[in-house]
Parts: C-alpha cells; structure tokens; sequence
C-alpha cells in the first residue's frame, strides 16, 4: 500500500507484520481489570463479551469495519497535507441571497479559525452552497476537509454537486457499500460511520444532518467525530432540527450558531395541514384508502406534480401499494424503504422522473431532494415519527425557486404531541422568516 494511504488514517495490519519505514505503530485495544476498550470505536466491552483464544480480545462493536483486536495493530502517518492546489478551485457559478452570503461568510471565517460551530438552517436554506466558500478558502490553504453525514443517499447526493463545485480538486467518496478502493484526496465525502477509520486528519471537518439516525446520540460516532479532526481543527455542523445535545452546547457557547430560518429561494417553509382519517389501518386491509386521501393524491397528479408518500411502517407498505394500484393504474410508482436493496436506484429514477410518486418509510426524511413535489404522511401521529421527523419530512417540499409552495398534509387517527410540536416548530421559524422579510431584525 502507498504510503499515502495511511495520511491521517487507523489502518489495521498483523501485530506480526514488519512495520514500514516512515509508518507509526498505534495500539488497538486496551485491556482493564474486567473490560477492553477499543481504541477505534470507544466502545467498553466485558472481556467475556470479546473473548478469543488463547488470551486474545476483540471488538465486537465496530466488527462491520473489520475486525480490532489485540492480534492486530494500527498503520498510521500523521497527516501531511500534501495537496497541489489548482485554480480556480471554487467553479460554481451560482450566486448566493444576502441572507445565504451572510451566513457563507460567517462559516468562512470560523473554518479559518478552526472552531466548533452550527448552522441552524431551515430545511431548503442551500446548506450546501453556504458552504462553499469556506471550503474553497480551506483548500487554498491547504488544508485538508471532510464532509461526512450519517446516511449514504446525502453522500451520493452530495457528492456530485461537490465534483460540479470543485471540479479542479481531487475528491474522495467513502461508504460502506463502495466498491472503488480507498484514495488520499484533499477532499473527502464519507458517512459518519466511515470517520472511525480516520485519526487527525481533517483541518476542517463539516457534519451534516448531525441530529439524525445513527449519528445522533450515538457515543462512537460522536468519539469518531474528535478522532478525525486534528487536535487545532475545526467542526461544522448542519442541521434544520438541533437536538437537545446541541442546544446545551449553544447554551453553554461551546458552539457557535449561525441562523437562517429562511429557503435560498426567500420563501417560508411549507405549513404543515393536519386532517382527520379515522380508522385508515382497518381500510388498509381491505387494501382500500379512506376516499379523502385517494382524492387527494389523484388532485396532485392531475396538477401534473408528482408526491411523497410516507407510511410508518416497512409492513404498511405492500397494503399501500395494492390499494393504489386499483386506484391508479397508468401511474409509475415503486415503494422503498431502508431494507431496500433497489433503494438507491428507485430513488434516482425518482429524481429522473421515471417515477410519479414513491410510497417510502421514513428513510427519505432527509437529504434527498426532489423539485416540486408534494408530500403527505398517513399515520402522522404513529410513535414511530418523531417530530424532528415530521419536520424533516415536511422539509421535503417547497424546495425549488420554480415551486416554492408544495403541500404538506399529515392524515391522522387523533391529535398527538409529536404532530402539534412539528406543526408548531414550522410557524416559529416562518414567524422568525417573516420578520427578515418584513425588515425586521431577527433575534433568537
């Protein structure tokens, strides 16, 4: 392997293997009285848990990414930066609103000066464009950056429109299911889980969606986040919903936040309209839907817009599916959920317009976008929708300058606490957005 390969990286190797000139030796798991930690991931395990033969340890939480134990150690080089920068780096020829250009310059200047900051972005606000002039500054300097996020379809989604806005760069794309073997690139797009394999590598290291699933709450991913970054580095994260975790470091102004509780394009997010649909589960098995709904979503398509349609659960979804195919026979659809081993091809041929709807779990809550759609959830107030969630998925529609005002309807059983909170969640930053329209200075 070239020596390259281990910049900034934990690569694992034989404890017996000869090591390399110019390659560091790093220690893979630690042994306590009672327990082993592993030194890639964190994670604590009984030594009963992580048991081999003949005294040896292994970690059987982060096994997915190839097996840590005491038989093996780590291959690393300290990171070099050793990038050859050409012009001109930045080659996107979009132009940014005010607000986007106020909160782009802000985020220039704290990766300049490598601090841990957010920007609480409503869904649609052009995080991505934000971002890439304080990238671009980072790589005339040299530096070395990550982007990271904790799903697999927003690398995919990210990574061409990054090649697009930086097409003189070399650019790195990291997931579980790649096939392409690993390369040193100055910048780097992986799914959080990938960091685990990096140590002090990044200068800047961006995280987006950090309040979603798996990253969220998720002790590893959050060791793995310090792990990459260089010990003077900087982090950046994106999120339109900060959990509780977040809001306590703004509070205690360990992070610092940046506001745009408006779309790129000026417009407010979408209100969310809650109607009733009594006893939807019992249609269902009639591989019926309640006449509202149906009459709703044929409005949609006659419009000439296609639509999300989100369920609660992987088991709705074959009920779904036969009660529209009586009811919409000449339309192309496909349901897709998190399992789904076509998931990532149905969601292009969406994006492609090869479909006019998808009937999708909560999978495609985030990071996906489609132009002009609309979106509806039947079973809102199911428990398995948070109202992070519901926000997210809301966050779906209204996306696009040509159609900024896309329904948003959520079909329930009866009134829940997560519904009300979402709802209300997207009138406090319209009310927050309404006052930048109308001139007003906005204050948190």
């Amino acid at each position: 392997m070239d020596l390259e390969n281990y910049y900034g990286r934990r690569v694992l190797a034989s404890r017996h293997e000869a090591k390399q000139s110019g390659i560091q030796e790093l220690p893979t798991i630690r042994i306590d009285a009672g327990n082993i930690r592993c030194y890639r991931c964190n994670h604590v395990t009984a030594k009963s848990l992580g048991a081999l033969p003949q005294g040896e340890f292994y970690c059987p939480h982060c096994i997915n990414l190839g097996r840590v134990s005491t038989l093996n150690k780590f291959y690393h080089v300290p990171e070099p930066n050793q990038f050859t920068v050409t012009e001109p780096v930045l080659t996107w020829k979009g132009k940014l609103s005010p607000l986007q250009q106020q909160a782009s310059e802000k985020i220039s200047r704290g990766m300049a000066d490598h601090v841990q900051q957010l920007l609480w972005a409503v869904t649609g606000a052009g995080k991505t464009e934000m971002m890439f002039a304080g990238i671009a500054a980072a790589i005339e300097r040299g530096e070395r950056i990550g982007i990271a996020s904790p799903r697999v379809d927003v690398c995919l989604e990210l990574f061409p429109r990054l090649k697009a806005a930086f097409a003189n760069c070399d650019i790195a794309l990291l997931h579980g299911r790649q096939e392409l073997p690993y390369h040193y690139a100055q910048l780097t797009i992986c799914t959080t889980h990938q960091l685990l394999r990096f140590y002090h590598a990044f200068d800047n290291l961006i995280i987006d969606e950090v309040d979603a699933f798996p990253y969220a709450a998720n002790a590893s991913l959050l060791y793995a986040t310090k792990q990459a970054i260089k010990e003077n580095g900087g982090c950046l994260y994106l999120t339109a919903t900060p959990g509780d975790a977040l809001l306590r470091e703004i509070k205690s102004k360990r992070l610092v936040v940046n506001y745009l509780p408006l779309r790129y394009h000026g417009h407010l997010l979408p209100q969310i309209k809650v109607r009733l649909a009594f006893g939807w589960r019992r249609r269902l098995e009639r591989q019926q839907l309640p006449p509202q709904v149906i009459q709703q979503l044929q409005e949609t398509l006659k419009e000439g817009h296609h639509f999300l349609l989100f369920v609660p659960h992987i088991a709705d979804l074959a009920l779904v599916e036969a009660a529209l195919r009586h009811s919409f026979t000449t339309f192309r659809f496909a349901t897709v959920h998190a399992s789904d081993l076509e998931r990532l091809e149905k969601v292009q041929k969406m994006r492609d317009g090869d479909y006019d709807f998808l009937v999708t779990t909560s999978i495609l809550e985030r990071g996906v976008t489609f132009p002009e759609i609309d979106v509806y959830v039947l079973g809102a107030d199911d428990p398995v929708f948070s109202s992070s969630a519901l926000v997210q998925i809301a966050g779906r529609a209204g996306r696009s300058q040509s159609r900024p005002t896309g329904r948003v309807i959520f079909w329930i059983n009866c009134n829940c606490r997560q519904v009300n909170q979402a709802v209300s969640q997207v009138k406090y930053l319209n009310r927050k957005g309404q006052r930048l329209i109308d001139g007003v200075s906005f204050v948190q």
